[in-house]
């Protein structure tokens, strides 16, 4: 790290989630208040804009401006001039499952999970959307979560949650994943869940930690190599960005939080912030067509 881990925006989400670096500036969600944030660290300004429903992730739309994101009834278009447009509906809403964290590949295709949202049934999916359509391509999973890809494309990692375990994927050029192994068991406490993930220009790995006060980095061959901590029990994901993509964004939570645990630590729900040695991967586009 090259500085300390600051809170640069006492939001006091309930479940702040997806942070993505997008232009200038940070934008991600809260997705029990449904609302879009968008935070610009030079200037210090930040905006947000209400959702329709619980909105679960952002992921920018190449040529086209806007946002393609998450809400509870499926994947829509998001564009803070015009508002949201329905894309499609990813699964039965009998279910009661709606879609989680996500990431964009280097070819443009946006990998999203979808969640039991009472936290209790196997019924999540992990899926690919491209200019083709949605496939599924895991299923059985209660919470999904960290969806993200190595610099050199080849291998795809997702995050069971409840079961502790970051798995790895052989991903190949057309988009398919084969070889299927367990990457790393998270096992730090029985109270300790691993959330959202990314992967640094490295090929390291940063997960989050739900009930774990910070951020652990793992290696590509899965050990852990540093720790980030924070004033906040739920961290559920971390974003590269900045200019050089060397600060690293954390959105937090206080869902699931006493009272008590809120008094002693008030910033809980807070996006934070902190230079780092190693630049991120850059942010990239979903290609619809």
């Amino acid at each position: 790290m090259t500085a300390e881990v600051t809170c640069v925006w006492d939001l006091k989400a309930t479940l702040g989630e997806g942070p993505i670096w997008h232009g200038d500036a940070l934008w991600f969600v809260d997705i029990k208040q449904r609302k879009i944030h968008n935070y610009n660290p030079a200037t210090g300004e930040h905006f947000s804009f209400d959702a329709p429903d619980q909105v679960t992730f952002l992921a920018p739309i190449a040529d086209a401006g806007g946002f393609v994101v998450g809400l509870k009834t499926g994947i829509h278009r998001f564009h803070p001039a015009f508002g949201f447009r329905s894309l499609i509906e990813v699964e039965d809403a009998a279910l009661d499952n709606r879609p989680n964290d996500a990431t964009v590949d280097a070819n443009g295709r946006l990998w999203f999970g979808t969640m039991h949202d009472g936290e209790e049934a196997k019924s999540g999916s992990l899926y690919r959307m491209d200019a083709e359509g949605v496939a599924r391509m895991d299923k059985d999973i209660c919470i999904t979560n960290g969806p993200c890809v190595s610099p050199d494309g080849k291998t795809f990692y997702h995050t069971d949650t409840l079961e502790k375990t970051i798995w790895a994927y052989d991903l190949a050029e057309d988009g398919t994943l084969s070889n299927k192994r367990a990457f790393v068991h998270v096992k730090l406490g029985d109270d300790i869940y691993p959330d959202g993930t990314v992967v640094d220009s490295e090929g390291c790995l940063w997960i989050a930690l739900w009930g774990g006060f910070g951020v652990i980095r793992v290696s590509p061959a899965g050990e852990i190599v540093g720790k980030i901590d924070l004033p906040a029990p739920n961290v559920t994901k971390v974003c590269f960005g900045g200019p050089d993509l060397k600060t690293l964004f954390f959105t937090t939570a206080r869902k699931g939080l006493s009272d008590e645990t809120l008094a002693q630590y008030p910033l809980a729900g807070g996006l934070f912030a902190v230079g780092v040695n190693v630049a991120g991967q850059p942010q990239h586009e979903v290609r619809l067509v």
